[in-house]
């Protein structure tokens, strides 16, 4: 993929997929049993940190996203929207595809920057995917075991056709992982950098809002939010690529290295003992959730992860 400058690049977006022939993840095949492992969740601000450190992602979220005064009701969305592609079976992942596609078709602008951007860029999109394939894997690798050189292969060719899914064409995306990997140092190297969003989110890691909820107390939050803010930075900031931290003015000494450490080894022996199965859990309560809520496509209301044939 091109690292060209985003306002040297056409901002059109790449035409709709023909959904017929594209395939969401099977039931029990592996990017449905380790992409929505609870452990990686606890990457997820990090995931978002590199997403809108891209140009085009960071201008659009800054133009078009109301993240800074909904964070909660922002991350619920994405991660149901995430689930749903993942885990809702190949009609509701097909249908969200198109209604992403959709909701960011009209997110287009021009950056502080004098650079223009849209929302459906191949390259700003396909960014977004591959933090989301890459997130995983490193995540399992730093507060699990990890996956096998042959698991690892068969996560991304699943997770290819996923990209492919949500609209990304053959030519965009690394034919295998070691392509892939190549591809990802590249745009962390030469396309990521600093900008208002990526403030933003490092703000809301350091502060995080109050769920809205009005079960949850606001004397009960405060401490509770001082130890995720100090939780969440340490394994954002620690997990970023050290080029781009170094990039973004992050400081990360030894003392917090070691503290990352000690968190991933508390992570792996409470998890040690959750079956896999569980481990997903909360994903696919969110997959059923989106996919049966009131309002949803009757079409889309299929067993979660159906099978190609149902």
């Amino acid at each position: 993929m091109s690292t060209a400058n985003a306002a040297d690049t056409p901002t059109e977006p790449a035409p709709e997929p023909a959904y017929a022939q594209l395939r969401a993840p099977r039931r029990g095949g592996i990017a449905w049993r380790h992409f929505g492992d609870t452990r990686a969740f606890l990457t997820s601000p990090q995931l978002l940190l590199l997403q809108v450190a891209h140009p085009v992602v960071g201008a659009g979220v800054e133009d078009h996203s109301d993240f800074r005064a909904r964070p909660w009701q922002r991350l619920l969305g994405t991660v149901g929207s995430l689930s749903t592609v993942i885990y809702g079976g190949q009609a509701a992942a097909t249908a969200e595809a198109r209604r992403l596609r959709e909701v960011h078709r009209g997110m287009k602008g021009v950056d502080d920057r004098g650079r223009r951007y849209h929302a459906l860029h191949p390259e700003a999109y396909h960014w977004v995917h591959a933090t989301l394939v890459r997130g995983p894997i490193e995540a399992l690798k730093l507060f699990g075991k990890g996956l096998t050189e042959r698991q690892t292969a068969e996560y991304y060719r699943e997770m290819r056709e996923v990209g492919r899914v949500w609209g990304l064409k053959e030519r965009h995306l690394p034919p295998d992982w070691p392509a892939f990997c190549a591809y990802y140092d590249d745009m962390v190297e030469n396309r990521l950098e600093m900008n208002r969003s990526v403030r933003d989110v490092l703000d809301e890691l350091a502060r995080p809002q109050k769920p809205p909820v009005w079960w949850v107390p606001a004397p009960l939050w405060r401490p509770f939010a001082a130890i995720a803010a100090r939780c969440a930075l340490l394994v954002t900031v620690g997990t970023l690529p050290p080029v781009l931290r170094e990039r973004l003015g992050l400081v990360w000494t030894r003392q917090q290295e070691r503290r990352l450490r000690r968190f991933a080894r508390v992570v792996r022996f409470l998890m040690a003992p959750v079956p896999p199965p569980l481990r997903i859990a909360p994903a696919l309560f969110l997959a059923y959730w989106h996919t049966h809520r009131p309002g949803t496509d009757p079409r889309t209301r299929r067993p979660l992860g159906a099978s190609y044939d149902d």
